[in-house]
């Protein structure tokens, strides 16, 4: 067994395997391990790069002579592994472009579409709107097309010429010699940065970019039901995309301001109603606001604080969904703090009526007094 790395098994061939099952194997893995591929993976790289020196290694006859018979180390020639060295790659997305159908004429790394950035802008609602919906315009600032140079970047009567070092691919490539033959590497182009076209007389709008920062009023439905810190996407409604990509998307951040009777918990609306003592005992007939307006209602006799009362239907619809919440009331008994002398009589003699002993403090010497002097000046 060779020392050192074993690209039979990073590349899950037999020693015995032919260079198509060798190629089969590395196409296989390259694209499942590529960093491309796994955006969210810190190792993608690493596993990607030792499958990838694996591949150099047992695809080119004589590295393969060497590793079988001295392992790693003799099959790198003592120097260490270069990506360059072999096959005319330059880098990681090159490799995968050659393989996966993005390394052709025209078609350099610089050169791929690209998705336009998403905007966020913050929509400012009232409590009841939130809860009905409401169509709004909404203004955003974004990169358009240059209106000027309809995003060729070209002054106007002229047009981007192709790039005469890389002849239009993106790619410039470098022939060198090594110990195992000449190998050609493959790098962006320096002249016309991966675009594989040049402008010579730029557009005095835009300079060049194609594009413009534009702003837009954009008219957005905003459902029933919304409530605050919702984000609601609007699709394609971003910045365009590069070199024919997808334009962005478009996000409304849902800011609900608060109201002053009514508290939102989920789809149910809550408020308070305040009683008098008499109306807890007794019952009574009384409105309530909603969302829908004044609604009316019955105060049970016998209704304590704290008793609650739920109108059906009358809450926040659903976002998705059909149907709506309930509006909860919550009944709040006001007990008075200012009773005269006779309705405190009263009250004593409806607790004695029902079999109650009070024992209700004196109003105190002094205050008798005052009262005694009171009655006598009005006198």
């Amino acid at each position: 067994m060779p020392d050192g790395k074993d690209y039979y098994e990073i590349l899950g061939v037999s020693r015995d395997a032919s260079e198509k099952d060798i190629r089969s194997a590395y196409r296989r893995l390259a694209r499942k391990h590529h960093p491309d591929a796994n955006p969210g993976d810190p190792e993608a790289e690493s596993r990607f790069k030792q499958i990838n020196e694996a591949y150099q290694t047992l695809s080119n006859p004589e590295k393969r002579s060497a590793y079988d018979q001295f392992g790693s180390a003799g099959a790198q020639g003592f120097g260490g592994f270069d990506p360059s060295d072999f096959g005319g790659f330059g880098d990681l997305g090159d490799i995968f472009d050659a393989f996966f159908g993005g390394g052709g004429r025209g078609q350099g790394r610089g050169r791929r579409p690209t998705r336009g950035r998403d905007i966020e802008v913050a929509v400012n609602l009232d409590f009841s709107t939130a809860a009905f919906g409401v169509d709004r315009e909404v203004e955003v600032s974004r990169a358009e097309n240059c209106p000027t140079c309809d995003g060729s970047g070209a002054s106007p009567g002229s047009s981007p010429q192709t790039c005469p070092q890389c002849e239009g691919s993106g790619r410039v490539n470098a022939s060198r010699n090594t110990p195992f033959g000449q190998f050609v590497t493959s790098s962006t182009c320096p002249r016309c940065h991966g675009q594989g076209k040049i402008i010579e007389d730029l557009c005095p709008e835009c300079r060049g970019r194609g594009r413009t920062q534009r702003k837009r009023k954009i008219e957005v439905s905003i459902p029933a039901g919304v409530e605050d810190g919702m984000r609601l996407r609007v699709s394609g409604e971003g910045e365009m995309g590069g070199l024919g990509g997808p334009n962005g998307d478009l996000y409304i951040r849902i800011r609900v301001k608060p109201h002053a009777d009514f508290v939102r918990r989920g789809n149910d609306v809550h408020s308070e109603v305040t009683i008098s003592m008499v109306e807890a005992c007794l019952g009574s007939a009384r409105e309530v606001e909603t969302l829908d307006g004044p609604e009316g209602i019955r105060v049970k006799p016998g209704t304590q604080n704290g008793d609650t009362m739920t109108l059906r239907d009358k809450g926040i619809p659903y976002v998705q969904g059909y149907g709506r919440g309930n509006h909860v009331v919550t009944f709040r008994v006001s007990i008075p703090t200012d009773l005269s002398n006779q309705e405190k009589n009263m009250l004593l003699e409806f607790a004695s009526s029902r079999g109650e002993t009070l024992d209700v403090p004196d109003e105190g010497f002094i205050k008798r007094v005052r009262r005694a002097f009171k009655g006598a000046k009005d006198g």
